[in-house]
């Protein structure tokens, strides 16, 4: 296992570089308009003591692009090994600093909806594949068509309309409620995770019909084997038979799409926190990718490659331990 791991994280610092190559080659192709843009602004703050060319001969400097593109890569580089992405053009703070004030926002809002999501969409899944052509497994295959069905912002304002603007049990957008200063710190707290049940419901409807398509038909497939009948023809209680033997068979493909959902944990949910105004990591990085920020995006996109490669990895030793059949070399 050890040799596996060190193998395995020496392919991904290899692919990291050539992703980390492949995103400034990017942002170095844009137009200089971002960069003119941006260096304009400073420019016109008040206190600015530097003229718009000034900025733009700096921030070129700053991030390597008056090196080409082999330079102006391994500048960045050099400073992204570091830690140091720069400073946010649209946010006016370090990158990094931004970063760690919006990051668990986003990470708590993805945990509650990947947590339901575990807890809905598995166990009907199974019971889709128990009861095959039964309308139990008809209702959970409209179901999951729905929600794969569904997009993103259509779900959001339809949970909009309906519990913030019929019913008024939610606020439409944010974070705080109108008399957030005058409430306690356990009271802040309850209204900042009301402020978050739209959102998480958004993630998880959206999020469900997949994996329960999914689960189901790799449960079919695990209970038509012959071990299964075997087990059955024994006399092994059903409930032993599919939560020990079917369903330990089934996770093996399941921990390929739980490994790939990593990033998301962590990357923000882009279009929902953007349409619910709730300022994590996917409504600073909407912001940013929009307004032209370079530092940022090259950041955020570099942040997605790290969380990828690592879902990838943890995918490869959860195959391991689920299945003793399994070995890594």
């Amino acid at each position: 296992m050890g040799e596996f791991l060190i193998k395995r994280l020496l392919l991904c610092v290899l692919i990291l570089f050539f992703v980390m190559f492949s995103i400034y080659t990017l942002m170095y192709s844009l137009p200089t308009s971002y960069v003119e843009t941006t260096a304009r602004e400073l420019a016109t703050r008040p206190g600015s003591l530097k003229s718009a060319q000034d900025w733009i001969a700096e921030l070129n400097i700053q991030y390597g692009f008056d090196k080409g593109l082999i330079g102006g890569f391994g500048t960045w580089l050099k400073s992204a090994v570091q830690g140091d992405f720069g400073d946010s053009w649209h946010w006016t703070l370090p990158v990094t600093q931004k970063f760690k004030d919006v990051i668990w926002y986003s990470f708590f809002l993805a945990l509650i909806a990947f947590i339901l999501e575990l807890i809905i969409a598995i166990p009907l899944g199974i019971t889709a594949a128990r009861k095959q052509y039964s309308a139990t497994d008809y209702s959970v295959t409209v179901i999951a068509l729905i929600g794969i069905s569904l997009p993103t912002f259509f779900t959001a304002t339809i949970l909009k309309l309906i519990f913030a603007v019929k019913l008024k049990w939610f606020d439409i957008s944010g974070m705080q409620g109108r008399n957030y200063l005058l409430l306690t710190d356990f009271g802040k707290f309850l209204d900042l995770c009301k402020h978050f049940i739209l959102p998480a419901l958004t993630l998880t409807i959206v999020s469900i019909g997949a994996l329960m398509r999914y689960t189901r038909t790799n449960m079919l497939e695990v209970l038509n084997s012959d071990y299964i009948r075997t087990a059955r023809a024994k006399g092994l209680p059903e409930r032993k038979v599919i939560n020990y033997h079917a369903f330990r068979n089934t996770l093996i493909p399941l921990i390929t799409i739980l490994g790939g959902s990593l990033p998301g944990l962590f990357s923000g949910a882009l279009i929902t926190e953007t349409l619910f105004s709730i300022t994590g990591l996917g409504y600073t990085s909407y912001h940013s990718i929009i307004t032209g920020d370079i530092p940022y995006t090259m950041f955020y996109l570099t942040f997605i490659a790290i969380l990828t490669l690592l879902g990838n990895l943890v995918a490869d030793i959860l195959y391991a331990i689920v299945d003793p059949r399994v070995r890594v070399h």
